[in-house]
């Protein structure tokens, strides 16, 4: 039986055969059709380097057609960064080509292994841009299995602007967070590559 995938790719790292990150991501497109069928891509995106990273990052995702389970695909996934050049290493490190499983059109999935096992929807997708805004741009319509909300909703959610709240004392700000440039430093820093 057939299912369908949205699948988040990243990458901040030059490939030797592909080149920049954004045409390694464009190259881990073209190799998911091996997994199923390609039926949306979204468009590039850039986005800061964040965590331990170095370097900015180019993202996308892309919605797959596949007769793989969610336990095969995700084996296949991890192959096909092994492939790309990826090595486990640093949580939020520089990378080649990462490949996450987002959702499932079979809802929630759920399941232990030795590297962490598997869950979907991934379990902080909704918290970050670089994969909501790719998302947005090809499945705005789809729903998060546990919070019901579609993908144009969540994206809403994380980039609309806040208000000030007049008077309020600002919190000290402490550790990583006090570096941490706020969101619409990271909007006018985010911009999409062209194809």
């Amino acid at each position: 039986m057939s299912s369908t995938y949205l699948i988040a790719l990243g990458s901040n790292r030059r490939h030797v055969s592909y080149g920049l990150p954004q045409d390694v991501v464009r190259a881990g497109q073209e190799e998911c059709a091996a997994l199923g069928t390609v039926t949306a891509r979204s468009l590039i995106f850039a986005t800061p380097a964040m965590g331990a990273a170095q370097r900015s990052f180019a993202n996308a995702a892309l919605v797959l057609e596949s007769e793989l389970a969610p336990t095969a695909l995700l084996a296949a996934l991890k192959r096909m960064e092994r492939e790309f050049g990826r090595r486990r290493g640093q949580r939020w490190g520089d990378r080649v080509l990462d490949l996450d499983i987002i959702l499932w059109s079979g809802g929630r999935w759920v399941s232990a292994g030795r590297s962490g096992g598997l869950t979907i929807p991934h379990p902080a997708f909704a918290q970050r841009r670089f994969v909501l805004d790719p998302a947005a741009n090809i499945a705005p319509d789809w729903r998060d299995p546990v919070s019901g909300l579609t993908i144009a909703h969540l994206q809403a959610r994380l980039t609309r602007p806040r208000p000030l709240l007049r008077g309020a004392p600002s919190p000290p700000m402490r550790g990583a967070k006090a570096n941490h440039r706020g969101p619409v430093a990271q909007l006018v820093e985010q911009r999409t590559f062209n194809l």
